[in-house]
């Protein structure tokens, strides 16, 4: 095992004293190519190129010596920290901090960023990282080659964005560029580069200041607590009861993509994007639509509205998590099954329906469970009885395969 690990952050500026020690008793430097080009880093020292982490740690482990780690900005920052210190690999190591590319950007771009989402996108997590740039109004993306701002810009089609593309920040070729997400994909871009995606209905003034990171105090405010709020009952079937049913049998999270199909007053919608999904509502009724956006706005978040009729509006829409099927009846719930999302959640009016409905789901391999729901509203006054609403929930979910 290595005698001492130090992991050196790196943004450009000149090495610290700190930095400048450990290299000089470095026997072993790993990092990128610019990093192991650097005057100060022994020549006599093994160099290995970063590529993967986790082999590089295995070489680290086994080396007899000191050995230096460099990383981009702060390496505590979705670094190489986390798997140096991995159990498997065993490395007590000591850090030497750097500004966060993260926070370079954003210098860059003269905006705040406590309220702002971060994510990284690899290949592998690439359509979840635009997931959340859908959901919120302010997300930083560390790219990786093959998912950088062309990927992103291509898996946005139809949500538009504002870039800031900050390519090899704290390096003599750094460039910043400014441009709309349609045209990101039109253009090759450096790597390393943070992304900074900017804008929709939901973004809020960045005056006032905040006390979580990655929340924005205006909207915690304006969306009040709960959710499911009777007082958005719309009539039957779409009961506050029934809505926190289905909201609880989808799990929208953050990452998610959530289709809501005959969205009504879109208030499963907004709840859904409350819980930090991306949502697209889905309505034939310009009337719905027109609620949706309102609803939407009302309560600080974002939300795709795609006028249409289902099944056939469904075929251009990207991948669903998770889909409520508020209307269409099994036809719609067939064509949503087609697309294999994790979770489906439908409800009905009749038997007849709903076994048509969760036969619609089998056919397709779900797991179906249904229930019919019962509730009755009362006047505390009187406690008399004012409303009922009686309906079939069937929630169903695609099997894991393993």
């Amino acid at each position: 095992m290595a005698d001492r690990v130090t992991v050196i952050g790196w943004d450009g500026s000149p090495l610290t004293a700190a930095a400048r020690s450990a290299l000089c008793a470095a026997t072993l430097v790993a990092g990128a190519a610019h990093h192991l080009a650097l005057p100060e880093v022994p020549p006599t020292a093994e160099r290995i190129r970063l590529g993967s982490l986790g082999l590089a740690a295995r070489r680290i482990a086994g080396h007899r010596g000191s050995a230096v780690v460099f990383a981009d900005g702060d390496p505590g920052f979705f670094g190489v920290v986390r798997t140096l210190r991995a159990p498997e690999h065993g490395l007590e190591v000591e850090v030497v901090p750097a500004v966060s590319s993260v926070a370079a950007a954003f210098a860059r771009a003269g905006m705040p960023w406590d309220d702002a989402q971060v994510v990284v996108a690899h290949p592998r997590t690439l359509r979840r990282a635009v997931n959340v740039i859908r959901a919120h109004g302010k997300v930083a993306v560390l790219t990786s080659p093959g998912a950088g701002p062309a990927e992103l810009a291509l898996l946005l089609e139809g949500v538009h964005r504002t870039f800031v593309i900050c390519e090899e920040l704290g390096t003599d070729r750094e460039q910043v560029s400014v441009l709309t997400s349609d045209k990101a994909a039109d253009h090759t871009w450096r790597d390393p580069n943070v992304v900074i995606v900017i804008g929709g209905a939901g973004q809020a003034p960045d005056a006032e200041p905040g006390w979580l990171f990655g929340q924005n105090p205006a909207h915690s405010r304006s969306a009040g607590r709960g959710w499911a709020t009777p007082q958005a009952d719309t009539g039957e079937g779409e009961s506050a009861q029934l809505r926190a049913a289905q909201l609880a049998r989808l799990g929208p999270r953050t990452g998610d993509l959530v289709w809501d199909i005959g969205a009504g007053s879109g208030r499963v919608a907004v709840d859904a994007a409350a819980l930090g999904a991306a949502v697209i509502a889905v309505d034939a009724d310009p009337r719905a639509c027109d609620r949706v956006a309102a609803a939407a706005r009302n309560r600080g978040v974002q939300i795709q509205i795609v006028a249409g009729h289902a099944p056939h509006v469904l075929e251009n829409l990207p991948e669903p998590d998770v889909v409520r099927v508020g209307g269409g009846g099994a036809e719609v719930v067939a064509a949503v099954a087609d697309r294999r999302p994790e979770r489906i959640v439908s409800h009905a009016s009749t038997r007849d329906e709903a076994e048509a409905i969760g036969r619609a789901l089998t056919e397709h391999g779900y797991a179906v469970e249904c229930a019919l729901l019962q509730s009755v509203g009362l006047d505390t006054l009187t406690w008399a009885e004012q409303e009922r609403s009686v309906v079939f929930l069937l929630a169903a979910e695609r099997p894991v395969t393993r």
